[in-house]
């Protein structure tokens, strides 16, 4: 039979178990091909990174970091790219990037679920459903007779969709088998190669990461210069109680005279003090005429 003339009988329950099936199909090649780039370049890579960690971690790191598009790659190069690490972060580092890749590789399995489970109940609907097609044509007086001949053949035609259902059922379930079984194969695999990571990070633990802080320096140098310039200003700079003139000056003496009383002034410089004063600009010789006629008062 033409696979197109079955497509046809399977009645319309055939169309949803098309869908299905193209879905199906559709995450089965994607994880065919993504397993078969794993577990072809899988082991040489641990090999490679457990290798270069017994004798430079900066070596294990550079090639971890090269396979960093594998699950494994990105799994080891984890705990390495840390800048300062014990063992607890180390170990932290190792559990929660393998718990992110196995969850990576779980992808698809919800929706071969889906199809596993629906594909034999549409199957099942469209049996039904030719079933009640083709006893609903037939009449009570037609039995025995030729014209039920053809009800037979009906009833065969639908158990077409039951038999399609079944198959993509079976197709998904054998594929999601697979790949769960190479889940299984990666946790241990995993769990092989984080342990022997870990102890050789205990028995050989890496030295410390050096971070270039030239920039760094340079910033704090400014601001350190820049500071103590201010500090030397502050230091500089002249009390706010200074006398700001000649006048100031002047009136301080008779406090002084009054604390020390052993110092006498000079009336000479008194004279020149009052001469440099700005608003001072009396002439002497008006002062004495002045001083004259009060004494003659």
């Amino acid at each position: 039979m033409d696979i197109l003339d079955l497509f046809k009988k399977g009645g319309p329950a055939m169309w949803p178990l098309l869908v299905l099936s193209v879905l199906s199909l559709s995450v089965i090649f994607e994880r065919l091909w993504f397993w078969l780039r794993i577990l072809t370049q899988e082991k040489e890579i641990v090999n490679r990174v457990l290798d270069a960690a017994g004798e430079d971690w900066e070596i294990a790191e550079t090639i971890a970091e090269q396979a960093r598009n594998q699950p494994i790659g990105r799994f080891l190069y984890a705990p390495l790219s840390l800048q300062k690490s014990d063992p607890e972060t180390f170990r932290l580092a190792l559990e929660s990037t393998a718990a992110d890749e196995i969850a990576g590789m779980r992808r698809g399995e919800k929706l071969l679920e889906a199809v596993i489970a629906l594909s034999p109940l549409l199957g099942l609907l469209g049996t039904v459903l030719g079933l009640i097609r083709s006893l609903g044509a037939i009449r009570i007086g037609d039995l025995g007779t030729e014209s039920t001949a053809g009800v037979t053949t009906g009833i065969g035609e639908s158990l077409i969709s039951t038999a399609s259902g079944l198959i993509v059922a079976i197709a998904s379930l054998a594929f999601y088998r697979l790949f769960q079984s190479f889940v299984v194969n990666q946790v241990k695999i995993f769990n092989k190669a984080g342990n022997e990571m870990e102890l050789l990070y205990r028995q050989y633990p890496p030295e410390p990461k050096t971070i270039n802080t030239g920039i760094f320096s340079k910033r704090t140098s400014k601001n350190f210069d820049s500071s103590s310039q201010m500090e030397s200003k502050t230091f500089i700079q002249e009390p706010e109680n200074e006398p700001d003139s000649i006048t100031d000056n002047f009136r301080l003496h008779p406090v002084n005279s009054s604390i020390e009383p052993d110092d006498t002034i000079n009336n000479s410089s008194l004279n020149l003090v009052n001469s440099a004063l700005p608003d001072n600009k009396v002439d002497n010789a008006n002062l004495n005429s002045v001083e004259k006629k009060e004494d003659e008062s």
